[in-house]
């Protein structure tokens, strides 16, 4: 495989990943966001390291670098690499985050339940495009579900509808745009933030989403890991188109 900065070869081996670890009795429900990068339901948050934002004037300097070279010249060819290489580490750090604080997440609970969000669809909003695909959150998702079938830990997603509108006290509903960052619950008084409510909300979901039939539980089942390590984009095969079949008009 190629990459900005060399070849690399991947090797793959058939090996059982046995690891001990003893149980915490705890549990968390995370809601990830822009602001944050997740807030859980114990109240405690994540900053949102934003990696791509702030190599932002990195790559536009080496973007205008690019541009006045001439096509077919070394020094094209030396700048293009350059800024694949910065492209590159921003990418790696993101990885290197992920990873982390999902080994992190893990390791400190029993069960971690998140939303079950829809990236894809969320990305077609023009203004928080690219700090969405900056957050990366599907690919910390990945990274939690891989280590909970490493270390035996639940991992739940469950759906996002309502999660930040019903409110974690009582359980009524309580609307509010998206630039209220308050919950203030009119029925039982509950005020608290926005995000750590829907992860209190989240928790709860989980808690009882745990032992059903057909949900996206898992680390239940498996105490080790039996799958691959998540791929990254660059590894991934091409989507193959989907057939579509035209129905032949009936006389």
């Amino acid at each position: 495989m190629r990459r900005a900065d060399g070849y690399y070869a991947q090797f793959c081996l058939d090996q059982e990943r046995i690891e001990n670890r003893k149980p915490t009795g705890k549990t968390i429900g995370l809601d990830v966001g822009l602001t944050h990068f997740y807030t859980d339901s114990n109240g405690e948050t994540v900053e949102n390291p934003r990696h791509l934002r702030k190599s932002e004037k990195a790559l536009k300097r080496l973007n205008r670098r690019l541009s006045r070279t001439q096509k077919g010249s070394n020094n094209r060819t030396k700048a293009r690499n350059r800024l694949s290489r910065k492209h590159l580490k921003v990418s790696r750090q993101r990885k290197d985050f992920a990873v982390k604080l999902a080994r992190c997440v893990v390791q400190s609970n029993d069960l971690v339940a998140y939303e079950d969000l829809q990236v894809r669809n969320m990305v077609k909003n023009r203004c928080l495009a690219k700090s969405i695909s900056d957050a990366a959150w599907t690919q910390f998702r990945q990274w939690v579900e891989y280590f909970g079938k490493v270390f035996g830990v639940i991992t739940v997603a469950v759906p996002p509808h309502h999660t930040s509108q019903n409110c974690s006290s009582c359980g009524k509903v309580v609307k509010k745009s998206l630039s209220q960052r308050t919950h203030r619950c009119f029925h039982c008084s509950y005020v608290q933030d926005r995000d750590w409510n829907a992860a209190r909300n989240i928790l709860e979901l989980g808690l009882r989403t745990v032992g059903h039939t057909g949900t996206n539980a898992s680390g239940d089942i498996d105490l080790c890991l039996g799958g691959e390590i998540p791929l990254d984009k660059s590894s991934r095969g091409k989507r193959k188109p989907k057939k579509r079949f035209l129905e032949s008009p009936v006389f």
